[in-house]
């Protein structure tokens, strides 16, 4: 039986163990984390992750499908109106949203007990016993460092943002709201808990001694529920995190027995929602490439040509998508854009992003056994 090492617990790297486990290969997961944990943060999952994890059989009983929402002003002047059937019909799959907790532990539940071993630091990647090492080692992968020690490090991508996770004595719907140089979203899960995030632009590592405060005064004369949000929050569950990526594209996701794998290899901004969904892709990618040849060296070159191009056209895109929305910051140019998205119906608005989430993926498969006479 051919053997896996994946650096890394986190959603990429447990969802490649996955993939490689559904394909017959032994997998062990090492994670530097004394125990397998998440952010206190939610995620959306797009149609493209969902088709992914899907692909690979996993059962996911926690999630919450998004019906109805929109785009807004800080004021909650509707900028466009998010149809959740048309969005269906063009993505072949609803938005869905979980939190992560709640995602890492189904990835969790759909790999044998004695897979993943946590407080496990990796120091040297040659001294690994596997025919495939997939690093899966977040945003400062220190496996792309020691691969690529002359490759640019990750850059600012200008935007600040805060996290929470919070319940509210009343629903809400799923929304976006844009002001100059700002976002706020607000994602309601399944169990009436609301996940909200605030983006912003601002100088990398600025923090403040009151985060809670400092989201009143800035955020508080936003529509409703902006500020009940903020205001329900407990200070010890607040996030707050530079957002960067990985600005220089690698040439490669493959060297040697090595691919790299998620944030490791194409590290993105969130404008787009694809930074955990796009390291599912690449998962259920590279199960499917090593179930294509015997060869390994051939397989890790088709994932490496699959999804370079890919992920990192959605790297570009998200970019993209942060200037023109949350980063936009001219008054002239932000009463514009949004007198062009309000001149939009729902059902061509829900049309943006089809290329990207419209994406289906390959099937890994177990080989079969061999016939016996």
């Amino acid at each position: 039986m051919r053997k896996a090492i994946v650096i890394g617990g986190g959603i990429g790297g447990l969802t490649a163990a996955i993939g490689l486990h559904r394909i017959g290969w032994e997998v062990t997961v090492l994670e530097q984390a004394p125990e397998l944990t998440a952010v206190g943060a939610g995620i959306s999952l797009w149609p493209n992750a969902l088709r992914s994890l899907e692909a690979l059989g996993v059962q996911l009983g926690k999630l919450r499908e998004q019906s109805s929402g929109g785009l807004h002003d800080r004021d909650g002047r509707r900028i466009t109106r998010w149809d959740a059937e048309a969005f269906r019909r063009h993505h072949g799959r609803p938005l869905a949203a979980i939190h992560r907790a709640d995602l890492i532990d189904a990835l969790r539940a759909a790999l044998p007990g004695d897979r993943v071993r946590t407080g496990t630091e990796v120091t040297d990647l040659d001294d690994l016993d596997a025919d495939v090492i997939v690093a899966a080692d977040g945003i400062h992968s220190a496996a792309r460092k020691r691969l690529w020690p002359r490759h640019p490090e990750p850059v600012y991508s200008g935007s600040t943002a805060f996290r929470a996770v919070t319940t509210l004595p009343h629903a809400v719907e799923l929304s976006t709201s844009w002001d100059d140089g700002a976002e706020i979203g607000v994602i309601p899960l399944h169990d009436g808990r609301v996940y909200w995030w605030a983006s912003y632009v601002a100088e990398a590592g600025i923090r403040h001694e009151d985060p809670k405060s400092y989201l009143r005064n800035r955020f508080g004369g936003w529509h409703d529920p902006i500020p009940e949000l903020i205001d329900a929050t407990t200070p010890e569950t607040l996030l707050h995190h530079d957002l960067h990526l990985l600005g220089t594209p690698l040439p490669s996701y493959v060297r040697g027995r090595v691919a790299l794998l998620g944030d490791s290899a194409h590290a993105m901004p969130p404008f787009l929602g694809q930074g955990g969904c796009q390291a599912i892709e690449d998962a259920v990618v590279l199960a499917a490439a090593l179930t294509t040849t015997e060869d390994v060296d051939a397989a890790l070159k088709s994932y490496d040509e699959q999804r370079r191009p890919r992920s990192q056209s959605v790297v570009k895109a998200s970019v993209q998508a942060g200037r023109i929305g949350p980063q936009l910051r001219n008054p002239l140019a932000v009463a514009v854009r949004n007198g062009v998205f309000r001149l939009l119906p729902g059902a061509l608005t829900a049309r943006i992003g089809a290329g990207v989430s419209g994406w289906t993926p390959p099937v890994p498969r177990r080989p079969a056994p061999p016939r016996t006479r």
